[in-house]
């Protein structure tokens, strides 16, 4: 049987996720044989695993903090928003329908909790440590009875809980003793440990507030963990966005790329390695205002495409990108941003809303029209000559993921389609992919990933550049080298900041 970890917070984003990662990777290099767990994820930025499945973000990163590839066991159930209150549930990474709020938690998730304690158990047998993540509060009233994801998991594997507060958001002493006082006596028994999250200054002068909260509340805290900026680390929810518009603006000559931020965005993690880059700066956009003179716009995935194709026509965005991309300013579509490209999308069948079709944007010969199935591969790709800018930019070894369920249909033989997937579920193919107009101003394409690859990325910066007078720049990131560093970062912060002798002890029940 394995030892356990529990981290919950007293509310979301107090940086769960976070830690749990940082502990997969001390615990991995301190040569334990360590893997993640979520019973339950509400993102949409999900990632696709090799044999197909579907899992939450956050759970890769700790998979890859763990030094292993993910598995959806990892993230037994996942929620997508659709919109008006629904999800799209997907169980052990395959979508089992769309679901109301009301329906899913008052009647699904305790179905769900069987398949949650299979996977538990399964992670039990082969692992030695489980390192656990809550969601939210545990201490939410009205959500306790149908829970399958904080206290519920605690409780089954009675495992110890470490609950962590934000004091960059302020209130976090409050909020610690507020959350163990809504708890009943079981559940506050098993928190162990409290923990202060994202502190800037001199810790020392915070001894007085530590020593409060341990007296207050008779648990130890196990470190102040200080506020770690540009961890590298890929987010899980739209929250994040918030943090990353306050982090674009770069001096000098950047490129500036414009994301427009839709309500149902999905998968914005495609872009972390262009806003990575020293020469980009790159924003999101909710409105026309906030579009300004951008050098390259680009439309992202979308959990419902067509409300928010609607979302770019009733908001004047559609309108306004048309006239950028009338002035030389180039466009590219991602997933459900490339399907907004094209003439219509249709969804007869209401997979994804109660629109029958929608206009797109026009600026691809392209016709998409939902299906019920989904697909959800890993593909390999290289691009075949893609026409940017006046460059011609080519390249092997893409690799990135395809999570959709619209088919595509095009309708202009002029238009190019610039991509080759060489492999897909884990056989070899040979399949056009992707659409570009002959001017080299539009694209798009179903792969998700593609800007993770180094060569092509600077590939497209660069004829951005030259479009700007400004010399191209070599490749010099490693993108997986990288991500490794910014886990040993943060590992080496919160073995730190954490006192883990104490922790060896509380997991080991001393």
């Amino acid at each position: 049987m394995a030892n356990y970890i529990m981290c919950m917070g007293t509310s979301s984003h107090v940086g769960k996720s976070i830690l749990a990662t940082a502990l997969c990777r001390i615990f991995y290099r301190q040569g334990i044989k360590v893997v993640p767990f979520k019973a339950q994820n509400m993102a949409l930025n999900s990632y696709v695993t090799r044999d197909g499945g579907e899992m939450g973000r956050a759970q890769v990163a700790q998979a890859e903090a763990s030094g292993m590839e993910p598995f959806v066991e990892m993230n037994p159930v996942l929620l997508k928003p659709t919109g008006n209150s629904c999800s799209q549930v997907v169980l052990m990474g395959k979508p089992v329908g769309n679901m109301s709020a009301r329906e899913y938690h008052k009647g699904y998730s305790l179905k769900a909790w069987s398949t949650v304690t299979e996977a538990l158990a399964k992670l039990d047998k082969e692992y030695e440590t489980i390192v656990i993540e809550g969601a939210g509060s545990p201490a939410e009233i009205n959500l306790k009875d149908h829970d399958i994801v904080n206290m519920r998991v605690a409780k089954h594997l009675n495992a110890p809980v470490l609950l962590i507060a934000d004091i960059d958001r302020g209130g976090s002493l409050a909020s610690l003793v507020g959350t163990l006082e809504l708890l009943d006596e079981e559940e506050r028994a098993l928190v162990k440990g409290l923990v202060i999250n994202k502190f800037r200054g001199d810790v020392s002068l915070f001894t007085p507030a530590v020593e409060f909260l341990e007296k207050k509340t008779g648990k130890p805290v196990l470190g102040v963990v200080p506020y770690i900026p540009k961890m590298g680390i890929d987010d899980e929810d739209s929250v994040s966005l918030q943090e990353k518009q306050s982090m674009a603006e770069k001096a000098g000559n950047a490129i500036k790329i414009a994301v427009i931020q839709t309500p149902k965005i999905s998968n914005f993690t495609d872009f972390d390695a262009l806003s990575g880059e020293e020469d980009v700066s790159l924003y999101y956009v909710q409105d026309v205002l906030s579009l300004g003179e951008p050098d390259l716009i680009i439309l992202p995935g979308s959990k419902n495409t067509t409300e928010d194709m609607l979302y770019l026509t009733k908001s004047g965005i559609g309108e306004k990108i048309k006239e950028k991309l009338a002035g030389g300013t180039p466009v590219i579509g991602i997933c459900g941003g490339y399907q907004m490209l094209g003439e219509e999308i249709r969804d007869p069948q209401h997979t994804e809303s109660d629109n029958d079709m929608v206009a797109g944007l026009g600026l691809l010969g392209m016709i998409t029209t939902f299906e019920t199935e989904k697909l959800t591969t890993q593909v390999k790709a290289k691009c075949a000559g893609l026409e940017f800018l006046g460059s011609n930019i080519s390249g092997e070894n893409l690799r990135g993921y395809e999570i959709h369920m619209g088919h595509t249909e095009f309708t202009r033989s002029d238009d190019l389609h610039p991509f080759v997937i060489t492999e897909r579920r884990n056989e070899s193919c040979e399949t056009a992919e992707g659409c570009a107009r002959k001017d080299g101003l539009v694209f798009g394409t179903y792969i998700h990933g593609i800007f993770d690859e180094d060569n092509f990325r600077r590939n497209v910066l660069n004829a951005l550049r030259e479009k700007r007078g400004l010399s191209p720049l070599p490749v010099t990131r490693n993108l997986l080298a990288e991500k490794q560093q910014a886990y040993e970062h943060l590992a080496d912060v919160v073995e730190e900041a954490l006192d883990m002798k104490k922790l060896k002890e509380i997991m080991e029940g001393v």
